[in-house]
């Protein structure tokens, strides 16, 4: 049967400015394969180019093509839900690039939407504006649902964290696009044209790699390489399909899948 790949990328290709040994080796059998495959991250600071350069800091080739952000599926959202609309975005470039490439403007003036993305632009200032729009009857978006990222430095608060403070603030709940949302599987699923039943999810993270998968009928791949031990494994009522230590022993093992 055919199979194609959605990959995570933070603590499955790379974790900090560290690649994980086997990543590019993985990535150039899928290519020299011609086995479909799509860099999917729950990271919206970036567009598609930034990641492909990123990727090549770690002899990974590839072109956007292959990047499907949490930007973009919000973009998408968007357009679908309310087509030509505005935003007030707290967030960085990726999300900024994909809304206005997805005919959205961004405005404080009555917008249709507040969305919260990843980064280090968040002031007070900025919340309070936020707060005032959703409460004049912008809706609520955000990227992710993820808490906190990994930095080289340690975590920091993520998407998740700020986007919590305007819910605590406002009573309102927030729609979070990324993984695990259906919303940003199923568009994955479809940018690689595959069906479901042919659809491989690598990622490093229970809650929204593994359980974003489990939700959509995917099979799934845990690595070790990231956020999840295998004694953690305990704590969560669904599985992987498979549990590697890392991507490194997935080229040779391809055809058992």
């Amino acid at each position: 049967m055919k199979h194609g790949y959605l990959i995570d990328m933070d603590g499955v290709i790379y974790r900090g400015s560290e690649a994980i040994p086997g990543a590019a080796e993985f990535i150039r059998y899928l290519q020299e394969e011609d086995i479909p495959y799509l860099f999917l991250t729950n990271n919206s600071t970036y567009t598609p180019l930034d990641v492909v350069v990123k990727l090549r800091k770690f002899n990974i080739e590839t072109s956007v093509e292959h990047v499907y952000t949490s930007a973009l599926a919000t973009a998408e959202f968007v357009q679908k839900q309310k087509p030509h609309g505005t935003a007030y975005v707290i967030g960085e470039g990726g999300l900024l690039s994909a809304l206005n490439d997805a005919d959205y403007a961004i405005s404080r003036e009555s917008p249709d939407y507040v969305i919260v993305g990843e980064g280090r632009v968040l002031n007070f200032e900025m919340v309070e504006i936020a707060h005032r729009l959703i409460e004049k009857g912008a809706g609520l978006l955000s990227t992710n649902a993820d808490t906190w990222c990994p930095t080289d430095s340690g975590p920091r608060p993520g998407c998740g964290a700020i986007v919590a403070l305007l819910e605590s603030a406002t009573g309102r709940k927030a729609y979070h696009v990324g993984k695990p949302n259906p919303f940003m599987m199923r568009a994955a699923r479809k940018n690689i044209g595959l069906s479901t039943d042919e659809v491989i999810m690598v990622g490093d993270t229970m809650e929204t790699d593994i359980r974003g998968a489990t939700d959509l009928g995917f099979q799934s791949i845990l690595v070790l390489t990231g956020s999840t031990t295998l004694e953690s494994l305990e704590q969560y009522p669904f599985r992987p399909t498979r549990v590697v230590e890392s991507v490194a022993e997935l080229a040779p093992a391809l055809a058992g899948l």
